[in-house]
């Protein structure tokens, strides 16, 4: 049963998390009803390093717009497009990295509840609706258009997904690049690049954290939900990135919403 459970939270964590309608949501549904029976201090790192899984599902699938070096005529050359990416991406994880991890136990303790993450699912919901309804056109289609400016702005409203949990990390993102004129396919490519020093990084928090004090029971469970975690993300990602070439995140919004009135209708009824 533990490694049915695991399955059943990677393959939740491995669609959330990139479709933007907040992982930590789900998860607290998925927890209320399947709960994992185990301690407290594993589940809090588990339902974080979970995401390696996941993360590494983007490693692979965009390996050639991530990693500079290549072979020309038999010589190692470095893509400076690729370095320069990761520069914006840097510039866009500092307003999250620096007050998550002053304040993450902080913003855990006030906000990591049902009642605020289903209200930031219902208000995330609406935005999406709202900025889909404006229809703008799109002044930045590619990843080179985006600016440095244009990094720490995104980086902004992940700080916001930092702070209150149920606003998804993704679901953030994209919201605010949408609203500074980034193209729907842009915007989701840069949420998973973005997500790459954010999982590891916060993913590494929690292991120190914990110690790295594993039964081997807990070390089977980490490790089959990292997997599931994984092979559903190689599917939903792909998944995303074919529909938002035709369709916009309206969707998602109403989804969230829906989602956040069940879980306040749950906890508080």
């Amino acid at each position: 049963m533990f490694i049915i459970k695991a399955i059943i939270f990677g393959i939740v964590e491995g669609i959330t998390e990139w479709l933007p309608i907040s992982s930590t949501g789900h998860m607290i549904l998925l927890n209320e009803f399947i709960k994992l029976d185990v301690s407290k201090e594993f589940y809090n790192m588990f339902e974080v390093v979970i995401q390696l899984g996941a993360i590494m599902a983007v490693v692979i699938l965009f390996w050639n717009k991530i990693w500079p070096l290549y072979k020309d005529k038999g010589k190692v050359k470095i893509d400076m497009n690729i370095i320069s990416l990761w520069g914006k991406i840097i510039v866009a994880c500092i307003p999250a990295a620096v007050i998550g991890i002053l304040f993450d136990e902080v913003f855990e303790r006030l906000f990591y509840n049902p009642v605020c993450v289903a209200i930031a699912l219902i208000v995330f919901g609406i935005l999406f609706i709202v900025i889909e309804n404006k229809n703008r056109k799109a002044k930045i289609t590619s990843l080179t258009e985006i600016t440095y400016n244009t990094a720490l702005l995104i980086g902004i409203f992940q700080l916001i997904a930092a702070i209150f949990p149920g606003t998804s990390r993704s679901g953030a993102t994209i919201v605010g690049a949408l609203l500074i004129g980034v193209s729907r396919t842009t915007a989701a490519e840069f949420t998973f690049f973005l997500a790459i020093p954010v999982m590891f990084g916060a993913s590494l928090l929690k292991l120190l954290k914990f110690s790295f004090n594993f039964t081997g029971l807990e070390l089977t469970i980490l490790l089959v939900g990292m997997v599931t975690a994984f092979i559903t993300s190689m599917f939903v990602i792909k998944f995303l990135m074919n529909y938002i070439k035709k369709h916009d995140f309206k969707a998602f919004g109403y989804y969230r919403i829906i989602l956040g009135i069940i879980i306040l209708l749950y906890f508080l009824v």
